[in-house]
């Protein structure tokens, strides 16, 4: 069986594939807009979404994936000012195991934001990250 495919559109005569539609709008929703992140991370990221979930991903998992990456682009303060202590917290008990766990989802999405270098230096500072 083919694999699903994202596409990112061709000069406005193919649309942009719904999973990355899904991403930009969960994206917006989690207080980062979609154009500070660039294509080939957004591309990345629903790939490891399609790889974690062997269906199709499902509807709030983009929501979720957005507020992990929105918190590790933002940073603790402004993510809080946005989504308010009880989501930062939550998705900073989301990071702190995903760095004990070194191999899971969430941890690769954290490296792909420090990967990226779209990762804020106090969320490195933290949790003590480095891209080895």
């Amino acid at each position: 069986m083919a694999g699903r495919r994202s596409s990112l559109g061709f000069l406005g005569m193919f649309g942009r594939s719904g999973d990355l539609r899904q991403l930009d709008a969960a994206l917006r929703g989690a207080d980062l807009h979609p154009a500070l992140v660039p294509e080939g991370v957004k591309l990345t990221i629903v790939n490891l979404m399609k790889d974690h979930w062997p269906d199709e991903p499902p509807s709030q998992a983009y929501a979720e994936v957005a507020r992990l990456f929105s918190y590790c682009v933002a940073g603790p303060e402004t993510f809080e000012s946005s989504h308010g202590l009880q989501q930062r917290q939550e998705v900073e008990r989301r990071v702190e195991a995903a760095v004990q766990a070194g191999d899971s989802f969430d941890a690769q999405i954290v490296l792909m934001a420090l990967h990226a270098k779209l990762i804020n230096a106090e969320v490195v500072e933290r949790y003590g990250l480095s891209a080895d």
